[in-house]
């Protein structure tokens, strides 16, 4: 048996410094271990815990709830209704498309709607909250909250949703909310946070736009703590939203909702104004849209059906349709002469039906001719000679100068947009725009509101208020912001002689209200309602000597090229309230087509509701009994704030 060998004491020697040198590694590797747990632990503690919390804690933004409008006496025009939707985080969801593919089996999602939200969800960053579904049944919506565990990134909330109640009705002046789009953010020049958030919508036309920065409030963020898959554990803190401020309008709803009525299937405007505070109780426009389809994006064939209608319903005739006022300015050229002592009241001019003004020939609309006309006959029988003739005394520049002191060739100081300023021409603006010298032809029309005059039923009421009052009256259509009622100051005097103006409201009384004048056929039959106005009939292309003498009756003439129907009025004549316009495209004669819509709106704004029969000439009362039984009820599908509530 061999025996083992034995230790020789440099073996000893050499095993001991290996342990040493081993020893000492594991030493170095367990002390750098520990100063590198200390470091972790101690010096950068702090940073960690931050990089921590960041990956648990969010910063979420909180949308205001949108300000509410109504109208006068309280009722809702446009309101928020709750909004059940579906919304994803992309950061959270992981596989976007596999989770949509999940979403498919709660509740029906095509495959081409699941790639559109895919497309959307690009525009915006992985942290964002961007809308999946809106306007959720409350089964779906309950569906999916059940099943939100298994659908990383889902997330459910109830928001708010626009509505306008009474659709048609205020299309143009409230106009509609729908997604902010690139054109909407070129308008600001350092959009807030509130506009780039996903699914945010912005005003896109009438005050929603006009008024929009401070009906959209101010948007609050909270803090909240989530789990690893992005689902919010609970709530930290927050700072709430300011909801935007409401806004009160001057608008009478019934009488906005029954001129609509009454202009239906024309493509028409009215205007109806307080004289003395300038307060616009009714602007309609026809034909109007419904605003609520263009509040998550409109179908192809709806867009078309409005852009391609001739009647142009997504224009605001009111403030944006520039037309020639026709026979309603002759109150502007007989002031303008007054006003410059160029015509005695009671001086008769003689109308054969035409005026010879170098080689061409002027026609008054009565082909043989009125007779002798002094002023306030003139107004009442509209007889174009008699303007012709003073406005060469006058000249253009005081005629354009008078205009422009009624708001002519001016915008309306309202909150809207499209607005028009009209034009009251002169010398200069003819030679800038056509290199052209101003002739006696562009005078003589201009005084009978034809050639270059250009003006809006909301100018026309303003001028006419102005008329009425004696007081240079501007236009408004918000009565109060958030329950504070808008400043009102007593407008400043027109600097008119007293007389002119009584002569001038006198021609008005005629037109109205003496046999013979062109509105007696359409007059208020209630004498302390009676109204004073104004017929126009404005061309809206040259009549040839051909097609005068062929005399054709105005539906033997394509619909394009039929004159327009206006008119204009205040009422009651004794104590003026309120002032009217109305327009109606390609209508046809002003007394005719025009006038009686005028005189019904301004008896319901008079009466406050359904007028009487004997407010009408007896001979209309059939006609007006069938007409109040076929007119529709107001549209109130809200219930109404009371007056003076804390929600207007």
């Amino acid at each position: 048996m061999k025996r083992p060998t034995k230790s020789s004491p440099e073996n000893t020697q050499r095993l001991t410094r290996r342990a040493v040198v081993l020893g000492g590694i594991q030493g170095l590797v367990i002390g750098t271990l520990a100063w590198r747990m200390r470091d972790l632990q101690v010096a950068q503690s702090s940073q960690f815990r931050l990089l921590s919390d960041e990956n648990r804690i969010r910063d979420r933004l909180i949308l205001p709830e949108r300000g509410l409008i109504f109208d006068r006496n309280g009722q809702p025009l446009a309101e928020n209704l709750p909004n059940y939707r579906i919304v994803m985080i992309r950061e959270q969801a992981g596989d976007v498309r596999a989770v949509l593919a999940q979403l498919a089996r709660v509740i029906e999602l095509p495959v081409e709607l699941r790639e559109d939200i895919i497309k959307s969800m690009r525009r915006y960053g992985p942290s964002k909250k961007v809308p999946v579904i809106e306007q959720l049944t409350w089964e779906d919506f309950a569906r999916v909250s059940a099943n939100a565990p298994a659908l990383p990134g889902i997330i459910t909330e109830v928001g708010l949703n626009r509505n306008y109640p009474m659709e048609e009705d205020y299309s143009h002046i409230i106009g509609y909310v729908g997604p902010v789009s690139e054109a909407d953010l070129n308008r600001f020049e350092d959009p807030d946070q509130i506009i780039l958030s996903p699914g945010f919508q912005i005003g896109k036309t009438g005050l929603e736009r006009q008024k929009g920065a401070i009906l959209r409030g101010v948007a609050g963020t909270k803090r909240v703590e989530v789990n690893a898959v992005g689902r919010v554990m609970r709530e930290l803190g927050r700072n709430d939203a300011l909801k935007g401020a409401d806004l009160q309008l001057t608008i009478d709803h019934d009488l906005q909702h029954y001129a609509q009525y009454r202009l239906k299937g024309e493509s028409a405007a009215a205007v109806v104004m307080d004289v003395n505070s300038g307060d616009v109780r009714a602007m309609a426009s026809t034909p109007g849209f419904d605003p609520n389809k263009f509040i998550h994006g409109i179908t192809t064939k709806y867009w078309n059906s409005l852009v391609e209608n001739d009647y142009r319903p997504l224009a605001d005739k009111t403030i944006s349709g520039a037309y020639p006022p026709g026979s309603t300015v002759k109150m502007i050229t007989a002031l303008a002469a007054l006003e410059e002592g160029l015509v005695d009241p009671e001086e008769e001019i003689m109308c054969r039906g035409h005026v010879e003004v170098g080689n061409r020939r002027f026609h008054c609309w009565k082909r043989g001719g009125h007779g002798r006309m002094n002023l306030a006959d003139g107004l009442k029988h509209s007889c174009d000679v008699y303007y012709y003739e003073i406005s060469q005394r006058i000249g253009i520049e005081k005629m354009a100068l008078m205009a422009r002191r009624f708001g002519f060739g001016a915008k309306p100081t309202l909150p809207l947009p499209s607005l028009t300023s009209g034009l009251a021409p002169n010398k200069q603006w003819k030679f800038d725009n056509y290199n052209e010298e101003w002739r006696i032809g562009d005078t003589l029309n201009a005084a009978i509101g034809q050639g270059f005059v250009l003006a809006s039923p909301m100018q026309l009421a303003v001028m006419t208020a102005r008329i009425a009052s004696g007081r240079a009256v501007q236009p408004r259509i918000i009565q109060r912001t958030n329950g504070v009622a808008e400043p009102l100051e007593r407008p400043p005097s027109m600097q008119l002689k007293p007389e002119n103006l009584d002569l001038v409201k006198l021609g008005m009384f005629k037109v109205a209200n003496e046999n013979r004048g062109t509105a007696y056929k359409t007059r208020i039959n209630e004498p302390s309602f009676a109204m004073a106005g104004k017929t126009g009939t404005a061309q809206v292309k040259g009549i040839s000597a051909e097609e005068r003498e062929a005399d054709l009756e105005n539906d033997e003439i394509p619909w394009k090229y039929r004159d327009h129907a206006l008119y204009v009025g205040f009422a009651p004549y004794d104590n003026p309230r309120y002032a009217i316009s109305v327009v109606i495209e390609h209508g046809g004669s002003g007394s005719a087509a025009a006038a009686p819509v005028a005189r019904d709106i301004m008896l319901r704004a008079l009466y406050g509701t359904q007028p009487p029969l004997s407010a009408y000439p007896r001979n209309l009362w059939p006609e007006i009994r069938e007409q109040q039984l076929d007119e529709p009820p107001p549209n109130l599908n809200a219930t109404p704030a009371a007056p003076g509530s804390d929600r207007v």
